[in-house]
């Protein structure tokens, strides 16, 4: 089998699975207990606290552990109109989010909450003027993601996390895709939020990260006990939460070797493609982009039915999200970036990561061309149509 769906989940790391095997065997106890194997416990949190934070420049008082990303976007805007009840609030995102972030703004619609979804253009990056016009007097937040998970644009998110300061806006950014990937410092981007997962750089999946800056104020997402600085009550996932930290420091001291050779292998794999099927599209931004994800489009017939004959050949691509697949629903991310309902149901989503090789590169090219030869056989059209 070849694996080639890192954005939507990575292979835990060797060694980061040594490490949190002894908190799901020896060192068992809660980390709220106050004998020796509860307190054990609770010096490895502490310990992937501190980890998280000198790879992102936070603060450990800044860092709170949660189940996913989806679960601290969640949090962040369940909570964060709660002191607005009663006034005005506004909040600025973009048509191109994670569904977590996109479902929970349509829910504070509902309920009074004015949200303006910003446009991007044909590679799925946002126009700064945009931001500018959009923003009013009783805007409270804006939330756009660093880089995305379906066609790996990256964003100007320091130059508006200037301007949200300037504007005395609240600024989140799910960066998701990012952190492990390319380098992010909270103070660089001037962010006030940032949300992570472990599993997407080589860690456990089950365990999240939010960031909130010294100073923000944020209510508990879960009510109850005191872990998680009173903020997410409840028996803490230890070995989880110690995967993310010995993940994170592993996947950011590899980050730059991986960067160009995931970036070798994207240039590689375009190359093949385009070299058997010319007509095929790379949709996103080719030079603000993640070093590892490539969105093709094939013009004629239908992503999905790729994917099920490339599974058949064992490789492992995607249509698009892992959270919005098997919906049989164009891609929200490829329609915002004008392409048709047709365009967007043509395209498939390949990520390269760690355990990729440049002989996987070759088999998922020739299982691409081929699958994509007999698709277009069995419809009877011309080869390139």
């Amino acid at each position: 089998m070849i694996y080639a769906d890192n954005a939507a989940a990575t292979r835990i790391s060797d060694s980061v699975f040594e490490k949190m095997l002894p908190f799901l065997r020896e060192q068992y106890g809660n980390a709220s207990s106050q004998y020796s194997l509860g307190t054990k416990a609770k010096r490895a949190i502490e310990q992937a606290r501190k980890q998280v934070t000198t790879t992102i420049g936070a603060e450990p008082t800044e860092i709170t552990f949660t189940s996913g990303g989806s679960e601290a976007n969640s949090w962040l805007f369940r909570c964060i109109a709660d002191p607005y009840r009663n006034q005005p609030m506004h909040i600025i995102t973009t048509a191109i989010e994670h569904p977590s972030v996109l479902n929970a703004c349509r829910a504070l619609e509902r309920n009074g909450v004015e949200v303006t979804y910003l446009p991007v253009d044909k590679t799925g990056l946002v126009s700064i003027e945009n931001v500018i016009v959009a923003i009013k007097p009783h805007t409270k937040l804006m939330s756009i993601m660093l880089a995305n998970n379906e066609v790996g644009t990256i964003q100007p998110i320091s130059e508006i996390g200037r301007l949200a300061k300037g504007k005395n806006i609240l600024f989140h950014t799910d960066a998701v895709q990012a952190v492990g990937h390319i380098p992010v410092d909270v103070s660089d981007l001037g962010v006030d939020f940032l949300t992570a997962s472990a599993h997407k750089f080589n860690g456990a999946k089950g365990t999240g990260i939010m960031y909130r800056r010294s100073g923000v104020s944020l209510l508990p997402f879960v009510f109850g006990g005191k872990q998680e600085q009173g903020l997410r009550a409840g028996t803490e996932n230890v070995a989880g939460i110690v995967s993310a930290g010995y993940a994170i420091e592993e996947s950011v001291s590899m980050m730059d070797d991986e960067a160009k050779r995931l970036s070798e292998m994207v240039k590689s794999t375009i190359r093949g493609i385009k070299e058997i099927i010319p007509s095929v599209r790379v949709n996103g931004d080719t030079e603000s982009h993640l070093p590892s994800i490539i969105n093709f489009g094939f013009d004629g017939i239908s992503g999905e039915s790729l994917v099920h004959l490339l599974d058949l050949k064992g490789v492992c691509v995607s249509t698009s999200s892992a959270c919005t697949s098997g919906k049989d629903e164009p891609s929200h991310v490829l329609l915002a970036l004008g392409q048709s309902e047709q365009q967007a149901k043509s395209a498939i989503r390949i990520s390269f990561g760690r355990y990729n090789t440049e002989e996987d590169v070759k088999e998922i090219v020739s299982a691409i061309c081929g699958a994509y030869e007999k698709i277009v056989a069995t419809k009877g059209v011309g080869r390139y149509e």
